[in-house]
């Protein structure tokens, strides 16, 4: 996972704040650390972001230059946006029953990224940035457990995953 340190002098902090709050604005920040360094007049925090690559923006953004918000419409097929959705809901179910912000389940992007992959296994969905075994195991089940069921029912109509039914 990418990360990078921004150094925020105390004296002329201006510049070196609008870099940083420019640089999350435009990013899927995953963590901030921030350290205190005294040294006098030169002291100064040590900032540290962990963020996503923006894939899904860099292969799919045919509109603008800009990385700032994702169509996840026109992004994706009008099958894998339906999942994409169902995925959306449940994500705001499990995100209401545990009182954690929709985010800190999973973001859109990652999301995005289990329908394009097809994701199928825990082993897969640790593959996605971001997802470490703490997320795959909390919410993978119940994530794997959708995308089953959407999927097979998917096969019937010509979905790709298991071409060994009927």
């Amino acid at each position: 996972m990418p990360y990078k340190t921004f150094l925020i002098p105390i004296r002329d902090a201006a510049s070196a704040e609008r870099e940083l709050n420019g640089f999350m604005r435009c990013h899927r920040v995953l963590a901030v650390d921030r350290q205190w360094i005294d040294q006098g007049l030169n002291s100064l925090w040590v900032v540290s972001v962990d963020y996503l690559e923006s894939s899904a923006t860099e292969s799919g953004d045919t509109n603008s230059g800009s990385k700032r918000r994702v169509d996840y419409k026109e992004v994706l097929s009008p099958e894998d946006f339906e999942v994409f959705a169902g995925l959306r809901g449940l994500r705001k179910e499990i995100a209401a029953e545990d009182g954690v912000a929709l985010y800190n389940v999973f973001t859109n992007e990652q999301l995005a990224q289990i329908v394009q992959g097809k994701v199928r296994t825990p082993e897969d969905l640790r593959q996605i940035a971001g997802i470490g075994e703490a997320r795959a195991e909390k919410y993978g089940p119940r994530v794997l457990d959708f995308l089953s069921t959407v999927w097979d029912d998917s096969n019937e109509e010509g979905g790709e995953a298991a071409g060994t039914g009927d």
